[in-house]
């Protein structure tokens, strides 16, 4: 990993285009993760990742299939600080450890509408969205509809971007995140 070409941006130190995402970041989270503190030498990418994050959250999906998506993506690309940051909002929610757990371990999930979507992740990151109509009535028999079928698409394009980052720049995993690692 290139971790020298990648270091860790304050909001002083970083582009000016990046230092309010940086900040309301910090604010949100309690703490700047590393991860995006080396996304900020790219206020593009900041910025895109941002808008790509609020749009994913602001879809029709519930917060659990949103994490289901989230934490399948980051298993499947080994982004061990998505891992840990997702596993630490899901706790925060109250998830089911089991839920958590399956979802950490690539396993089926206890509850039967989040492995829909589950397995629709996979399916279509494992068919780079070629998904066969068995696999799209599979996820809609779970009560989903085609607009849910493409946030699904949408969440995966928005952390396939944060994982890849996160590996490419050697993210390490904040201290506020490893108890979630």
């Amino acid at each position: 990993m290139p971790e020298k070409t990648f270091t860790d941006l304050s909001p002083q130190s970083a582009p000016a285009a990046s230092r309010r995402i940086m900040e309301a970041t910090r604010q949100r989270l309690g703490f700047l993760p590393s991860a995006m503190a080396r996304l900020a030498v790219s206020p593009h990418t900041l910025e895109a990742f941002t808008r790509m994050s609020a749009a994913f959250e602001d879809t029709s999906l519930d917060v659990l299939a949103r994490e289901t998506v989230v934490l399948t993506v980051a298993t499947r690309n080994g982004c061990h600080v998505c891992v840990a940051m997702h596993t630490r909002k899901l706790r925060a929610l109250q998830a089911d450890e089991e839920l958590i757990e399956a979802l950490r371990g690539a396993r089926p999930l206890p509850d039967a509408r989040l492995e829909a979507v589950r397995v629709f992740t996979v399916e279509v990151l494992d068919r780079a969205g070629d998904v066969d109509q068995k696999a799209l009535d599979a996820f809609l028999a779970h009560g989903y509809t085609a607009e849910q079928a493409l946030e699904v698409v949408l969440g995966i394009g928005t952390y396939t971007l944060s994982t890849l980052v996160n590996r490419l720049t050697g993210a390490p995993v904040d201290p506020e995140l490893e108890p979630y690692a």
